[in-house]
This record gives structure tokens, sequence and C-alpha cells, in this order.
């Protein structure tokens, strides 16, 4: 069954047109991430799915059903907040147990829900501690903790880990990946890290100014993305752009090139000066800027000693390059033979 289908959705706020004609479906058990820049929607998506907001025109089916008039509450949905939304006066227990009780469940059920969210979460021994008593981690482990017990159909996370530290961001992120195995339940998560995106995501939805720019797994978008927003938007360090007729190609198109393709050779058709390196241990980031004055990153395994201004040039391979339109369309992958052999005339004369 299709936990989630949106037909057409538009929503405005005023004149202000912030969703645009979204369709998209979401698979049972699926695990979609929703990213794109600040204001691109995604959040906005997350709340007319859940109710929060109407959406303007078009149609919201959770499990099936159409759920344009049915209020939040009544859509079978639970939602994770960055802010993790806990009763301060209520422990661990009784923030997860409050939602049972409203619904008027069983003693018994809330207390068995309670207990197995605690087991898969690790909070057991947290359960009679307030919010004050719990590190940020802790805190939204509860906060997930809460929506797990009410045994939706549809999870929805918005931003659920931008208020930790990195470590906890890891440690959580890998709590949340575990949790989905376990439940296969379906979720739907909205970020705007790239790690989180690339590490938690069945399917990645791309949204630009309120519109779905590509819908694709992980290494789909990597791979095979559809223009030149979700190229240099998809991957960190992102994708290098480089005027094609610095190799050769037709003036208006442009070249795009991941960071780990592009490598330092004597022999290189791009002559550049670093202008800074950054040294993370098992990968070295070069920053260099060319002769015609375009930025380039390359992301070189390993421990390198290079140096700020040092002088260096670079190549890569024909066939990891996109070729884009001036219209920033993907026209294909990998540079046409005519563009190969002109621009290897050109450096190589």
């Amino acid at each position: 069954m299709t936990a989630l289908s949106l037909k057409n959705v538009n929503k405005s706020f005023g004149s202000v047109h912030v969703l645009k004609d979204i369709d998209l479906e979401v698979e049972d058990g699926e695990f979609v991430v929703f990213v794109g820049p600040s204001g691109c929607g995604k959040s906005t998506l997350l709340r007319v799915i859940a109710g929060l907001e109407d959406a303007t025109s078009g149609t919201v089916e959770i499990a099936g059903e159409e759920v344009n008039a049915v209020p939040p509450a009544k859509r079978g949905i639970a939602m994770v907040f960055q802010s993790y939304a806990l009763y301060p006066h209520l422990t661990v227990r009784g923030n997860m147990a409050l939602g049972l009780k409203q619904e008027g469940q069983p003693k018994q059920v809330i207390e068995d829900r309670v207990a197995e969210a605690a087991r898969m979460l690790s909070l057991g021994e947290y359960l009679d501690r307030r919010p004050s008593e719990l590190s940020g981690g802790q805190r939204q482990r509860v906060a997930i903790g809460r929506a797990v017990v009410r045994q939706p159909k549809l999870f929805l996370f918005d931003e659920p880990l931008s208020n930790l530290d990195a470590a906890l961001r890891m440690n959580t992120r890998v709590e949340i990946a575990r949790l989905h195995r376990t439940l296969a339940a379906s979720m739907i998560y909205v970020t705007h890290d790239q790690i989180e995106a690339m590490t938690l995501a069945d399917k990645i939805v791309v949204l630009r100014d309120g519109r779905v720019e590509q819908v694709g797994s992980p290494m789909e978008l990597y791979n095979n993305p559809a223009n030149q927003f979700v190229a240099g938007f998809i991957g960190s360090p992102a994708m290098n752009f480089l005027p094609a007729e610095m190799v050769g190609g037709a003036k208006g198109q442009m070249i795009g090139i991941r960071p780990e393709y592009l490598r330092i050779t004597d022999q290189g058709r791009l002559q550049a000066t670093v202008t800074h390196v950054e040294n993370l241990g098992g990968d070295t980031n070069v920053l260099a800027t060319t002769e015609d004055g375009q930025p380039v990153t390359l992301r070189l395994f390993g421990q390198h000693s290079i140096q700020t201004d040092q002088a260096i040039r670079i190549d890569f391979a024909d066939t990891d390059c996109f070729v884009f339109g001036p219209d920033g369309s993907r026209m294909l992958k990998g540079l046409s033979g005519s563009m190969s052999v002109l621009a290897r005339e050109i450096v190589h004369p």
C-alpha cells in the first residue's frame, strides 16, 4: 500500500505561492528525505502532510484515504520537531504516555508501549527523570519515543537533529536508522544536512522554489542528477562547474565535475593556484582558482603535502563529467568525442 500520495498539491500564503504542483508517492516502509535550500518549501510541505497547514489545492492521501479535511490528530501521523516540545513537569514516562492517555488507551497498553519504546531507544534507566535532567540527545530520543508509542501510519521528522552537536547528531542519526529498520515504518524527514539525507534516505526529494526538482535514491541523485541545481546541491564538497569553453565546449554550456574526480598531474589540462588546504586526516580538500578565475575543489584520498599559493595542474577523465545546457538541464554524461579531442588540442597543442 502507498503510505502517502500527494496529487497536484499547491500552497499559497496570500500572493506568495510556496508549493507548486507537488506530485509525490511514499511507499509503505519507505524512508523519504526532503532536502533543499532555505525557503524552498520543505517544512511547509511537511506541515501540509501533517494537517498543520491546509493545502490551497490538490489532494493529500495517507494510507489510501484522502485527509484534506481530516484534523491532524486523526490522520494517523506522529511528528517529531527540532525543539523536542517536551512537558518539563512530566517525567520521561509521562511525556511518552501522554498522547496514549489522551486517546483513552488502556493502562496496560500504555505501559507496554512505553516499555517497548524505551527499550528500542535505550531510555529504560531515564523513565523517571524529567527533561531538565537529560542531555539534548536524550531529550530528542524521548521526543522520538513519544511518536513511536502511538504506532502511527506515518512518521514526520522536521529537522530533528539540528539542535544537537556533531557527535550527538551522528549517534542519534544511527538510532533513527536502526529504529526505521526495526519498525519497518514509513518516515518522512526534512533536513538541510547532506550527510543525514545521504545516509538515512531510501529516496530523496530535492525541492527548489516550491517545486520538486528530482526524486530518487541517494546514489541515483549523486550519479545521475537531472539538472545543474541537483548536481550542485547533492554532494559535499559540492560539484565543480566550469564554463565548457575552458575545455573546448560550446559557449553557454557548463561542465560539472565532482571534487573526487579531479586529480593533480603534471600534464593536467587546467592550470590553477591553491588558495586553501583542508587536511582532514583520511582526506585532503584542496581549494584552488584556475587561471581563468574559476574556483575548483579537489578531494584527494589520504594526506598530501600541498601548500597555499602552490601552482598546480588539474585533470579529469572525460567520462566523469556532466554537461549542462544554458538552462541548467543535463545534456549528457561525459564529454562528447569532438569536445574531448578539441579540449586536448587546446591544452596540449
